[in-house]
């Protein structure tokens, strides 16, 4: 593995390497946030852990993903009820898609197409073709539909609804609903495994992560939160991600400013990290190296080694950082 730097600058960092300060990561990437209150999306080189641009998109921007391709950051623009598109490379909009009603969250199927998006307030998943910007289908949920997730042959897609309570397994051939999964109190977020066998939901006041067999759709495992010095209302599951070796999962568990590590095999909780304050969503990079937490109140990204389960870095963004992707190259 070679780390790149500038040459008046290599003595220095390697000592910071050796020391554990930087993470020395095999590959750059680029990293975007979206920040909820100023309505821009910050992008962020994965590498020298730094700001490189500021991007002014739609109101209130909070979901994003980068397209299967790596071309393009879609953005949920909740208050202007419309998805951006923007260049990965440039860092330009390039155009805006439908999304329906208070876009939120959304996922794309693994082939690149469809994009399916929650409508927080009409109740509602949006079925996108993305290439087309048109809408396929529109798939009638619980209340206040926020966390998506697609499993990894496709078939299934799933909602969770916050008022509800419920995490929707929908056909995403037929666009029936197939089961409805009572969680606890305000599911946020919805992830599978990447064998396609488990998914996890997180809820928020309800302070656990459902973990649900994809088969039989019936819960393995409600997994609890205890910190000590914190009571148990300030503990607010939020963001998941789980490795692509599927041997953990983080958690960002909201204003406990904390990222529990839980063991994926004993689905027990590891450890706990200090991050920043009030931390919403997580993401990799594709090298599962480093992973970003975005910090909605301290207005800053915490930058976790995954290896030394550790934060190494915060970096300043804007306010109210809400959502986070990497680029897959």
């Amino acid at each position: 593995m070679t780390c790149r730097f500038e040459l008046s600058s290599v003595y220095a960092a390697c000592i910071l390497i050796l020391i554990g300060f930087v993470p020395c990561t095999a590959r750059a990437y680029t990293v975007f946030v979206s920040n909820e209150k100023d309505n821009t999306v910050t992008v962020i080189d994965s590498e020298g852990l730094r700001v490189v641009s500021t991007v002014k998109v739609g109101r209130r921007p909070r979901g994003i993903l980068i397209t299967k391709d790596g071309k393009n950051l879609l953005i949920c623009a909740s208050d202007d009820n419309r998805i951006d598109v923007m260049d990965t490379k440039s860092f330009k909009i390039l155009r805006s898609l439908k999304s329906g009603a208070d876009p939120e969250l959304f996922a794309l199927h693994p082939a690149g197409n469809p994009l399916y998006i929650a409508n927080e307030d009409d109740n509602q998943v949006t079925v996108l073709d993305i290439e087309k910007n048109i809408v396929v289908k529109e798939v009638p949920v619980g209340v206040e539909p926020e966390g998506m997730g697609v499993s990894p042959d496709g078939k299934v897609l799933v909602n969770t609804s916050e008022t509800t309570n419920m995490a929707h397994f929908i056909d995403t051939q037929s666009y029936k609903v197939l089961d409805n999964v009572l969680v606890d109190a305000r599911p946020r977020f919805a992830e599978f495994s990447a064998d396609g066998k488990m998914l996890w939901v997180s809820s928020e006041l309800g302070g656990t992560v459902s973990v649900i067999n994809a088969e039989t759709r019936k819960i393995v495992k409600k997994i609890g939160f205890r910190i000590p010095g914190l009571p148990k209302e300030a503990i607010q599951p939020v963001g998941v991600r789980l490795t692509r070796d599927g041997s953990r999962a983080f958690v960002a568990l909201g204003p406990a400013n904390r990222v529990a590590v839980v063991n994926t095999d004993t689905l027990e909780v590891e450890k706990y990290l200090l991050v920043g304050q009030r931390v919403w969503q997580l993401a990799f990079t594709p090298d599962d190296k480093l992973l970003f937490a975005t910090n909605g109140v301290s207005n800053d990204v915490s930058v976790i080694d995954v290896e030394k389960l550790r934060v190494v870095k915060s970096i300043g963004v804007g306010r109210a950082p809400w959502g986070v992707a990497v680029t897959p190259e």
